[in-house]
């Protein structure tokens, strides 16, 4: 179809000032959207209709609301019951993505008017908007599609003619008009069905009417055609149903609709609020950019993270579609029904939401011992994130459209739940649910702002919230905490730094001062009272012989302890003094630190080293994932340091996994099973040989398992130690094992069976296979929204790094085109590409080749990137020396390396 709005007039958004931000003007405000859409499954176009009921706010001789790729056919403005115009002149911004309606006759402020439009679209396959989504039918193999949509942040715009900012909220009526053997729907509950003759086909459709919705921001609106099957529940106040495509096995929803009733219940009882809506649906899409998306009472996700086989998967993946569910449930409160002002607030959401899901999972699987992995997962995902010059506040700044999701990251999702976390800590969790619920009442169907949830927490705790927490939401970073010791024996001396990975903080950058809850832990228990909000300070200890600092590591900072307090750290961890948070929280921080130039890289390994008697899983989750960020940085560094740091993670893991062993029985815990399959993992991928303690070395293990499988035991490999398996036998095999995989990503019954072999591709690492796996990428097998599956692995050996970058660079026009600018996954694809590499080399090769490309959409993953490989290239030009010393005295390097560095 033509180009939109070719050769209009520019015009249209306003900008608020104060804030810099690209909004369109304040002279009216829409109540409700009449919106009716027809789509055309031959031609993927639709046909729509919408009236906009409008309040009048200043007098007005023109109205502006935002469109995007919509042909505007009529346009009539009405005010009581005068036409004001039928044929106005539009004019179009394409920048700011606005529509200007201009008439002569003025709209006077304080009366009601109504703006009706028809237009069409196109049923596009960029995964916003209105969007198709397609799958193969199992019965004749032909592809079918479905009607969906994806609308957050910026993309009601794409669907309808709409006032698409958050704070415009207004009530819906939706009709859909589509063939009557499909399904119809949307948001609400159907209010009527009835036969219509269609102005797309000529022929007889059904017309699907659904009830009017609440007052609701347009980014939560959502509708779906298509033909969908669904398991149902009643056993909460309102029906709670799972949707898929027919080639899903239904069945597979049960696990997430069940958990999705309970959880409801138990969100109106923790708020003390009743979910508004008369339903919630919730249905996998076979294309979708996200995880998950929280529209109001008809949430969407990938089949990945809603349909759930307990015999096909493993631990991990039940617990990744749990706090997914209950992450987009708790949506349906902290950001449906209260709702940020603008996107710069986007953490009351993400962070709220991520935060509730792991409190929920707590309260629902005990045994999974969720705030443990807190630690490991959401934590160190945002102290990574934010130890990078080029991160953001919590509270952006956000202007324009396109900056909008940049900001979906572990920002506004880990660090926002962390930061909530400490906040519920310092005030304790009944007090902080309490602010919660007193929030929720005072804002419902409103839009907020941070200052909102503060003051709701400062009313129930009777504490200055903001003063407190407002420092850690509006400023990018967070502190380094050194500790030295007192001559007195009696106190230790405190100090707060900004911190950077690069190491390279300049003292504008260090001015920020932060209330810093240190949490004491001594003999005597955890001392929550103590803050640090100057540069330094003294604080006395009961005992020089014993404490600890971020007890259970609820504060967002790094702690740096000298070398001789660390070896004592460690010893405590032996003698039963450290929680298991405090366990993990200190290696990541030790870990972090010897990479920022804080400690040396071989203390580091000293600390891993002496955790070897060490039982939990999250513990060795950690020291894993240390041991693997000391890897990364030395993949580009000579071979035999390289075999070296491989074999000290293989000294450290492959007792332990021998002992764990690989067999798995019925009722075996949920940790258990993860242990076991991390051991495994570890193991066998950094080149298990030997074992006195079974008759399999892992590797042949795997081999055997592999195939056995490939001879059709669908069972021979348990779905705990799938992905592991995978990779060990591509990282040692060759093309007959790349093409049984192959297969098996085609003809896998589940999506997760399917994307764990596609993501295995990666760890081939012949050339021609290599090849293979990124020409795979971007073929017609491999969904858009999965592009990132098989290049991510890629980034394990030097070949991929390299061929991952060349890649990038050869298809970057097709890789644009298949992933637009606006949506984050081209920026994922962009990190993944780049931010293996470690030398200054590589970053004055990747700076070159998008200086003379738009980086727009991008450029904020792109600057992490390029920090994060800064960071590994003085990181190695510090310890390249200190880390080949300390293998050579172990052991583990014979040969000599000098000059091959």
């Amino acid at each position: 179809m033509c180009k939109l709005h070719a050769g209009a007039d520019v015009a249209g958004g306003g900008l608020d000032l104060s804030k810099g931000r690209e909004i369109l003007p304040a002279n009216v405000r829409p109540t409700n959207y009449d919106l009716t859409l027809e789509p055309n499954f031959e031609n993927f176009t639709y046909q729509g209709n919408v009236t906009i009921d409008l309040d009048v706010v200043e007098d007005s001789t023109s109205i502006s609301l935002n469109t995007l790729e919509l042909a505007i056919h009529s346009t009539k403005v009405s005010s009581e019951s005068s036409v004001i115009t039928s044929s106005p002149k539009l004019s179009y911004d394409d920048g700011k993505q606005v529509t200007t309606i201009h008439f002569d006759q003025k709209l006077p402020a304080g009366t009601k008017a109504k703006l009706t439009m028809t237009f069409s679209g196109e049923l596009n396959d960029k995964l916003a908007g209105f969007y198709r989504s397609s799958y193969k039918d199992a019965r004749d193999g032909t592809t079918k599609y479905l009607a969906t949509t994806q609308m957050e942040p910026t993309d009601a715009r794409r669907a309808f003619p709409s006032f698409d900012e958050p704070a415009l909220k207004a009530t819906f009526d939706i009709t859909l008009v589509a063939e009557k053997h499909l399904t119809c729907l949307s948001n609400m509950d159907v209010a009527s069905e009835t036969e219509v003759d269609s102005e797309m086909s000529g022929g007889k459709k059904k017309a699907v009417k659904f009830n009017k919705t609440p007052p609701m921001s347009t980014y939560l609106l959502a509708f779906i055609i298509g033909e969908l099957q669904y398991v149902e529940s009643r056993s909460f106040r309102v029906p709670v149903r799972v949707y898929a495509t027919p080639d899903k096995d239904i069945e597979h929803g049960k696990f997430s609709m069940e958990l999705a009733a309970k959880t409801l219940e138990f969100y109106e009882k923790t708020f003390d609020s009743k979910f508004p809506l008369p339903k919630m649906d919730m249905v996998a899409i076979p294309d979708f950019s996200a995880g998950a998306m929280e529209n109001w009472g008809l949430i969407t996700y990938r089949v990945v993270d809603l349909l759930f086989d307990e015999k096909a998967s493993g631990a991990s993946t039940k617990q990744r579609v749990a706090e997914v569910v209950q992450h987009e449930l708790a949506h349906q409160w902290f950001g449906n029904l209260v709702t940020m002002d603008f996107w710069d607030g986007l953490w009351l959401n993400e962070g709220f939401a991520t935060w509730m899901s792991w409190y929920s999972c707590n309260s629902f699987y005990p045994e999974w011992k969720v705030w443990q992995s807190y630690v490991t997962d959401n934590l160190q995902s945002a102290l990574s994130l934010d130890s990078l010059r080029s991160s953001h506040p919590i509270e952006v700044p956000v202007k324009r459209a396109d900056e909008i999701n940049q900001i979906f990251d572990a920002i506004s999702y880990s660090k926002g739940s962390c930061v909530l976390r400490m906040i519920s800590k310092y005030l304790g969790e009944d007090t902080f649910m309490e602010g919660i619920r007193r929030y929720l009442k005072k804002h419902a169907y409103g839009n907020t702002q941070t200052g909102d949830l503060w003051a709701a927490l400062s009313d129930a705790s009777g504490r200055n919230v903001e003063n407190v927490m407002d420092i850690w939401t509006k400023n990018v970073g967070y502190p380094v905490v050194s500790v030295t010791e007192n001559e007195d024996s009696k106190s230790i001396h405190v100090k707060q730094n900004r911190f950077l990975r690069t190491a390279d903080v300049k003292p504008e950058e260090d001015k920020t001062l932060y209330p810093v809850f240190l949490g004491l832990r001594t003999r005597d228990g955890v001392d929550e009272s103590i803050t640090l909000s100057e540069r330094e300070m003294n604080v006395e200890v009961p005992s020089i012989e014993f404490f600890k600092l971020n007890a259970d590591h609820a504060g967002i900072y790094r702690t740096s302890y000298s070398p001789a307090r660390l070896e004592k750290l460690g010893q405590a961890a032996k003698d039963g003094l450290l929680t298991v948070e405090d366990r993990a929280g200190m290696i990541a921080d030790a870990g972090a630190l010897a990479a920022s130039g804080y400690q040396r890289t071989s203390g580091v390994l000293a600390l891993l080293r002496g955790f070897d008697d060490e039982s939990e899983f999250v513990v060795w989750d950690e020291i894993t994932t240390r041991i693997a960020s000391i890897r990364n940085a030395w993949t580009f560094e000579d071979r035999e340091i390289k075999d070296a740091l491989k074999a000290f993670q293989r000294d450290l893991v492959s007792d332990k996994a021998h002992k764990a062993g690989w067999k798995f029985q019925e009722g075996e815990g949920h940790i258990e099973q993860q242990f076991k399959s991390l051991l495994f993992g570890s193991a066998g991928l950094s080149g298990d040989k030997t074992s006195r303690l079974t008759e399999f070395r892992i590797i042949d293990a795997a081999f055997d398992m592999f195939n056995k499988f490939a001879k059709g035991d669908a069972t021979a490999i348990h779905p705990n130690l799938r992905g592991s398996v995978y990779g060990i036998v591509l990282q040692n095999g060759g093309e007959r094992e790349y093409d049984i995989l192959v297969n098996a990503y085609r003809t896998g019954n589940t999506s997760d069976e399917r994307n764990t072999a596609l993501r295995s591709l990666g760890r081939a690492k012949q050339p021609e296979l290599i090849k293979r796996t990124l020409d795979f990428a971007l073929s017609s097998e491999v969904k858009e929204q999965d592009i990132y599956l098989p290049i991510g692995s890629l980034r394990t050996h030097v070949p991929g790094i390299n061929a991952l970058w060349q890649w990038l660079q050869d298809n970057w026009l097709t890789i644009q085109k298949k992933l637009p600018p606006g949506l984050s996954m081209l920026g994922t694809v962009v990190q993944i590409c780049t931010a293996s590499f470690t030398k200054q080399e590589h970053i004055d090769a990747i700076k070159k080749f998008f200086s003379e490309r738009s980086t727009k959409g991008f450029d904020q993953g792109l600057a992490q990137s390029l920090d994060a490989i800064r960071a590994k290239s003085m990181w190695l030009e510090r310890d390249r020396e200190d880390v080949e010393s300390w293998l050579k005295a172990r052991g583990y390097l014979k040969k000599s390396t000098e000059g091959k560095l």
